[in-house]
Formats: C-alpha cells, structure tokens, sequence
C-alpha cells in the first residue's frame, strides 16, 4: 500500500508543476490565491477558511484536505510559516496541499484521503514573511504587533539603517583593536570569531547594519519587532525576551491555531517546517529529563517512534545529518508534544550541504568550519550566484575616525534555498507525508470468537488491534485528559444484557501493531454490536450473532 501511493505521488508530481511557474517565492497576495484556487478548483475535497487576521490584517489560512467527514478519520496537522524568515516552510505547506489534490484523481491518493485528514496551515507568520518582497528586505521574525522590546516607553524608535542605499540589511564590520572578530583564512569576505585559548586576535566588532537613533548606546535594538510566532507558545515560554510577547499565547494567530487545534480530536501526528529539527536526526531519550515531575524529555515509546519516523524522513528525503538544533522554548514544536500531547515531528526542509574542495581547482578542506564560508564555496560549486554584498566603507556617525564597512551575505539565503530548488524539495516532503500517513493508528476488531454456555449466555471474546505502525496516542498524551482515549462498547437490546465484562470501557493507548482481547457474557439472543475506536484511529463496528 505504501509504495502504491508513493507511485501514484511521483506520477502525479510527473503531470504537473501548478503552483511553481513564478520564479521566486510567493508573497501573501500570491499565497492567498493558489491557497483559495484550491478550494475552487477542488471543492468536494479542500475546505478553505480563514482561522484569524494578524494584527497586520493578513488572513491566517486553514486548508482542510479529505473525503466525506473529514473529523472522524485520524489527521495529520501540517504547519508552515513558524518562522518569519524561513520562506521554504510555507512553500512546503502550500506545495504539499497543491500536489496532494493533483494526485487526486488517481485510487491510491483516493484511497488515503478516504482514510485520512489533511489539516494545513499554510503560513503562520504572513506579517514577518512580507519583509523579504519589501523595499528594505531583512530577515524579520515578528508579526505587526506594536512592540517596545526595549522597554523605554516608545516603540520602533531604533530599527535597521541601510547604510549603503542596496535595500537589504547586511552586517556592518568596525575596526577596534578590542574586536572580537577576525576574517576566515580561506576566504576573506568572512568574518569568524578569533580564538583566544590559540593566541588569535580580532580586529573587528561585527554588528548588524544600522546606527543608534536613540542614543542609547545600543544599535537596532527597538525597530518594528513584533511577537515571533515560534516564541509564543506556552511550553518554556521565554518571558519577557525579543519576540516572546507579553505572555504565552497572546497573538490572535497564536490563539487561533491553538484553539482550533484543540478542537481536532483526530490530530495524531503533527509536522511543522521551522529551524527546529527532529526528522533528520531524531531527539533521544533521556531517562532524566523524561522522568522529571515536569517532563522535559521525549518519553522512551514516543523516542522510538520519532526515530521510526526520522528513517522515513531520511530515506525519502536524503536530509541525514543536516544541523542539529535545541528547542528554545516557546516553540511550537514542543508545544505539540509536551502540551498538545501529539507525536510532533519538525524540519527546516533543506540546509546547505557540507562543500567538499575541488581539487581540479587546486582547492583545500576549509581550515575553520563556518556556515557563511561553506555556503560561499557550496554557491560557487553549484553555479549559484553568491548572493553576498562585497564591503564597502560607509561614514558611520556613531564610529568618527574608525573605518566601518557595510557587507556580508545577504539576508534569507543561509535557510532558504535558490528557489529553483523548491519544487524538487516539495515533491520529496510530499511523498514523506504521505508515507508517514501509511503509518497511522488504525483500529480494528478480530480474532472474534463465541461460546454458547446455555441459559441464553454466550461467552464473546474478541481482539483490539492497532493496525498502524504508530501508537494509537503518544505515550505522554496518555497522560492528559484532552487527548481521547479508545471506547470500547458492547452494544445490546432490550433483550439483551452483559453479565460480565464492561459494556463501555476504555484502552488508554496501544502501541503499533499491539492488540488487547476482551472477553464478555452476554445474555439473550439475536445480535450486538461491537465497537472500538478514537477519534485518532477510526472506529470499527462489527455485528455478533449471540
């Protein structure tokens, strides 16, 4: 079944490239519009509805994917835009949902949309995201919401200066003899920390371009900075740091996903695309964390289904040992796990492969690893033009007499592929989604089995099974109450009664391909019905004659 649907994606993905014409990313106007042309052009399977407006009046879309009652099959949340920043995160999303539906038409693709529900979220961070189509483009993580992240009473009174008029915020280089800052040996556009345990000296302070127009002595602290989306959550939340809001949840955004997240029983799996990353290399257990009152640590059966599910991911995508990342706080991705109660499951979707010499070109190994000189060479290598402004000295009223330069790489390049690369990396994340769905919880009912014991009395023993390689529930949300358990009911007539065993009961999880028998007395004759499922793995219902 799974390489059923995996073909039937790659045909599909084969017939068409909707939604990928342009040649740079989709801004919000765009987005909107391939993200309702779905709903149009494929009505009786996509449901489009706006969850919520930012506080810059952009629509926070939901995108509801499957057949019949899309709340009583198990769903997969799929979540892009965590970060402001990362343009390829809502791109995946969008991308997922368009090739999905074009792959529609075909049994297998049918077949999984009859069994499962695709809940996306295409772009959580549409405020932040505008600033790369804006007149000045730097990477911008906060919504519009009005914020005074250093605390003087006023707002946006020192944000980013373009100092040298190309409409981009890059660095800005100062020479001190107290810089911590040196260039790279093999390639002097970059600047690294120097090594004082070697001996190394710096010769540059190393700041983000602009200048200090409140005088405060501090430089961009207080521009348009707004709340950051994946710093806004409640697990660990950061109090009062840039970007974490006045309190957990405070965003309209925020509220909205979570509100109706929580209204979707049937989430067993939730993927996001942001900088934190448990796909290509997947978070261990840590008996201690995971043990602590507070738990701080994937518990030991959801560490083995996120490494389960890392395989896939790594198998599909090719993505293994991209950098490794921690969870801040107030990041969604643990928010989905340790409060939601969900297998959570995150990637950035792409990272910048490690540059090896070319030795035709009489290249060595770099000397000092460093992102921004691998991406250099990595860009040269792959005839990627270097999206890198050269230094240039600018007058700087804040440094008289000391020579400043204006330059770097330039802003978004480091997390978001040339978008030439996009559809490629669309297509693999599609089929992962699709083949994690393969996966899912699946109820069912066999091994049935019946006893006539005389006096009307039938002994009825049957089994539970899961179906699916993964849990019916993680086993931390077996710890909270949101999260519904599996009901299992033994329903009679009026002529009909239990005398032993519960009519209604209660599995709290089970685990991939694990099952549990059950036995009942039932009285009287005819037939009952049996029973068993959650909202996160379907229900199945069978007929017994007594």
């Amino acid at each position: 079944m799974i390489k059923r649907i995996a073909a039937c994606i790659c045909v599909a993905l084969s017939i068409s490239h909707y939604g990928f014409s342009q040649t740079d990313y989709s801004n919000y106007a765009q987005q909107s519009s391939r993200i309702n042309s779905l709903g149009k052009s494929y009505s009786q399977l996509a449901k489009v509805a706006s969850i919520a407006k930012t506080a810059g009046g952009k629509d926070i879309w939901m995108i509801t994917i499957g057949t019949g009652i899309t709340a009583t099959k198990p769903a997969i949340a799929v979540v892009g835009g965590v970060e402001g920043n990362h343009l390829l995160g809502t791109e995946l999303a969008i991308g997922f949902a368009e090739k999905l539906l074009q792959g529609s038409s075909t049994d297998s693709i049918r077949n999984l949309l009859n069994k499962t529900t695709f809940y996306i979220y295409p772009n959580m961070s549409p405020d932040a995201m505008e600033q790369y189509f804006a007149k000045l483009r730097y990477e911008r993580q906060g919504n519009a919401s009005q914020t005074d992240d250093d605390r003087d009473g006023r707002t946006n009174e020192d944000g980013y200066d373009d100092l040298d008029g190309n409409g981009k915020i890059t660095q800005m280089r100062v020479a001190s003899p107290i810089g911590e800052w040196r260039t790279h040996p093999d390639d002097a556009r970059i600047l690294i920390k120097a090594d004082l345990a070697k001996n190394e000296k710096g010769k540059y302070l190393l700041l983000i371009e602009g200048i200090d127009n409140d005088k405060d002595g501090n430089l961009n602290e207080d521009g348009e900075g707004g709340v950051w989306f994946n710093k806004n959550f409640s697990y660990k939340h950061p109090s009062f740091t840039q970007g974490s809001g006045e309190f957990a949840v405070s965003e309209p955004e925020t509220r909205a996903l979570l509100d109706r997240m929580y209204e979707q029983f049937n989430i067993y799996a939730v993927v996001s695309f942001g900088s934190n990353n448990n796909l290509s290399t997947p978070l261990a257990f840590n008996a201690q964390q995971a043990n602590q009152k507070l738990v701080a640590g994937l518990l030991e059966p959801d560490a083995k289904a996120n490494a389960m599910v890392s395989d896939l991911y790594n198998k599909v995508t090719s993505m293994k040992d991209a950098p490794k990342t921690t969870a801040a706080g107030g990041d969604f991705l643990s928010w989905a796990y340790f409060h939601y109660g969900r297998h959570s499951f995150s990637t950035p979707g792409w990272y910048i492969p490690k540059a090896k010499a070319d030795t035709a070109k009489k290249e060595k190994p770099l000397s000092v690893d460093d992102a921004s000189a691998n991406y250099l060479r990595w860009a040269t290598q792959n005839n990627i033009t270097p999206a890198f402004t050269e230094w240039k000295k600018v007058n700087h009223p804040d440094y008289p007499n000391q020579t400043v330069e204006v330059g770097g790489l330039d802003p978004f390049v480091l997390i978001n592929p040339p978008y030439a690369m996009v559809d490629s990396i669309v297509r693999k994340h599609t089929t992962f989604l699709t083949r994690l769905a393969a996966l899912q919880p699946e109820v069912d009912i066999t091994n049935v089995q019946t006893e006539k014991l005389g006096n009307n009395i039938t002994r009825i023993t049957a089994t539970v099974m899961n179906k699916g390689a993964l849990a019916s529930h993680s086993k931390l949300g077996e710890r909270t109450y949101w999260v519904k358990r599996i009901v299992v009911k033994m329903d009679t007539n009026n002529n009909q009664s239990v005398l032993s065993g519960k009519k209604n009961q209660v599995l709290n999880s089970l685990e991939g391909y694990s099952s549990e028998t059950l036995t009942w007395l039932v009285r009287g004759t005819g037939k009952v019905t049996l029973e068993a499922g959650s909202p996160t793995t379907g229900t199945k219902r069978i007929d017994i004659n007594l």
